[in-house]
């Protein structure tokens, strides 16, 4: 698959608290907010209509090719597409909203210095080059770790309008 992506600079990390105005308003309605987010790129994309798409790492061709249409038709009305960085569903759900010019958001289970999963190390720098987002409620030094990845994925629904499960 060929895709052809814009070049721009990227941002560097910013921290986001919560009691700034940039916070992100619906993560205020979690029972335990995250007290600071780890933000990269257009941290604006936050407070846009967001829809979740999210599914399988190891998905079957039928759900690789229903996420990257729901995706690319995401996108093209306007609609940022967020998930959670992984292979499978995640990956190309944010490879799908970058192709049809949209915006995407990914949300990591780790901090900004130990992406996980490592193949996707290049995914995460062109969702940055493409004006889309990254954020983490984990300090970046934090190495991915199985009970952060709930949390991760309460904060993808959160931020979210609804979620598309694949």
């Amino acid at each position: 698959m060929i895709i052809n992506f814009t070049k721009r600079k990227c941002k560097e990390i910013i921290t986001i608290n919560y009691k700034e105005n940039t916070y992100p308003k619906e993560l205020l309605k979690l029972k335990s907010p995250p007290l600071n987010l780890y933000v990269e790129g257009n941290f604006e994309l936050l407070n846009k209509e967001i829809i979740a798409i999210v599914g399988s790492r190891n998905c079957s061709t039928y759900g690789f090719e229903q996420a990257k249409k729901f995706a690319g038709l995401l996108s093209k009305n306007g609609i940022c597409v967020i998930s959670g960085l992984a292979i499978g569903i995640d990956s190309i759900s944010h490879i799908s909203a970058m192709q049809n010019i949209g915006r995407t958001i990914a949300v990591l289970g780790s901090g900004f210095n130990n992406i996980y999963p490592k193949e996707n190390k290049e995914l995460f720098n062109k969702i940055l080059e493409n004006d889309g987002c990254v954020i983490s409620e984990y300090d970046p030094k934090t190495v991915a770790d199985t009970k952060n990845f709930p949390r991760r994925n309460e904060i993808i629904s959160m931020l979210s309008l609804g979620v598309l499960v694949v």
